[in-house]
């Protein structure tokens, strides 16, 4: 499940602003900013996380899962440029 900390890292490592990422992902401000806060995307649609997660991914971006055998939380990478 995609992470508000991910999706803020994301942008970060993109240079996005949030208005950026809603206008990639065809959502509301309000709805990237309520994604990218404590209450996380638990909270949205799951069509809203997948248009999120889709924007970031078409711009460049690996979303990294958890991995419990060596304690390494979510994160997020890169493509590496061809």
């Amino acid at each position: 499940m995609l992470t508000a900390t991910q999706i803020r890292a994301a942008r970060a490592l993109l240079g996005w602003s949030q208005p950026a990422l809603a206008k990639a992902s065809g959502l509301s401000l309000p709805t990237i900013v309520r994604m990218e806060s404590q209450l996380g995307p638990g909270r949205s649609s799951a069509a809203n996380v997948e248009a999120v997660q889709r924007a970031l991914e078409n711009a460049g971006v690996l979303f990294l899962e958890a991995d419990d055998a060596s304690a390494v939380g979510p994160g997020v990478r890169l493509k590496q440029s061809s």
